[in-house]
């Protein structure tokens, strides 16, 4: 299947540049995933989508600070790192810039509290570095580094926790799980009070969820291993949900993607408490073993993340619900608004 079969034009000033004051005043599209009806509304609405005997499924993952900019120790030049995934101890697989300049063995001064030794190199900028420091890691982190803000970002977020959610617990995440941004503890209370279950699991996003597709076909592309833990509590719930007949709803495509890595591992069986590292790629023609509807925000063409929710709803309905919500103006990406598929 062609990756330009989900490409759409976006007008740029609909990328959301910063995000509303209100998390719950964002406007939320929804999707009838069988007849393809869209409706236009705000978010605090989907309230009247969620019935008792359902089940919510947030990402407890933490952004940390993974930007660091430095010099290279030898030239002087600039530097730049993103912390992905801490691979054991002081060694962290990373994105670097500028590439061709970053080499194995070269060394980064950050701020005279850091530096990193690049230990491995690979493709796309990759790179294996290894961190040397006196004092608490997370500490010098949170003093020297920013919150990593996709590239399309261009305005500067003055509080950091406006890139968190309010349930944000396990630290470790290269970006947010951004379709949770729209959640506050009171509408968390609204919800449970209809009956509807909350339970977390945890997948912490890296490269996997936002590098680029560079190839033709989807069938081409490999995604990049992410961390992610289901506890016994919210096996559990997802057993009793589906015994009940009730709905398993995931905030987000990386609460889908651990539910589908675990379903698969279960493979027709009472899901069960595991944890690791998954490579699910979920497009057309993927068989949901658990997911029955999404909230997820509005994404970049050509990305996995569309094909992801092509595969819930159709290509087709997701295809006309995107003209439809590029037509009446939504706000994209990161900041923007939300889409309820069901």
């Amino acid at each position: 299947m062609k990756v330009d079969v989900y490409d759409f034009e976006l007008p740029e000033h609909l990328i959301a540049q910063v995000p509303l004051q209100d998390r719950t005043a964002s406007r939320l599209l929804t999707l009838n995933k069988q007849t393809g009806e869209v409706r236009h509304q705000h978010f605090g609405e989907i309230l009247d989508y969620l019935h008792e005997g359902d089940t919510l499924i947030l990402n407890d993952t933490r952004v940390i600070p993974a930007r660091l900019f430095g010099i290279k120790r030898d030239t002087g030049a600039k530097a730049e790192v993103l912390l992905l995934t801490q691979l054991e101890g002081d060694r962290w697989e990373a994105l670097v810039k500028p590439g061709k300049k970053l080499k194995k063995g070269a060394v980064i001064d950050f701020g005279g509290e850091l530096e990193a030794v690049i230990e491995e190199e690979s493709d796309m900028g990759m790179r294996v570095l290894s961190f040397r420091y006196e004092g608490i890691f997370q500490e010098i982190l949170d003093r020297l580094g920013e919150m990593p803000l996709p590239p399309y970002i261009k305005e500067k977020l003055d509080d950091r926790e406006r890139y968190q959610t309010v349930y944000a617990k396990h630290e470790g995440s290269a970006a947010a799980p951004t379709a949770g941004l729209h959640f506050t503890t009171e509408l968390l209370e609204q919800i449970a009070a209809k009956g509807v279950q909350v339970g977390f699991v945890t997948l912490h996003v890296g490269l996997g969820t936002f590098r680029p597709m560079s190839v033709e076909t989807i069938e081409e592309h490999v995604m990049h291993e992410e961390f992610y833990s289901l506890s016994a509590e919210t096996a559990q719930l997802l057993n009793e949900t589906k015994a009940r007949g009730g709905r398993i709803i995931a905030v987000g495509t990386t609460s889908a993607r651990t539910l589908e890595t675990v379903a698969r591992e279960a493979k027709g069986s009472l899901i069960e408490a595991s944890s690791g590292w998954t490579q699910i790629f979920i497009y057309p023609g993927h068989e949901f073993g658990l997911v029955d509807a999404m909230v997820t925000n509005f994404h970049l063409p050509k990305s996995t993340l569309v094909m992801l929710v092509s595969a819930l709803a159709g290509r087709d309905h997701i295809m006309n619900a995107y003209q439809q919500a590029v037509a009446e103006e939504y706000r994209f990406f990161s900041f923007g608004d939300a889409m309820f598929i069901y």
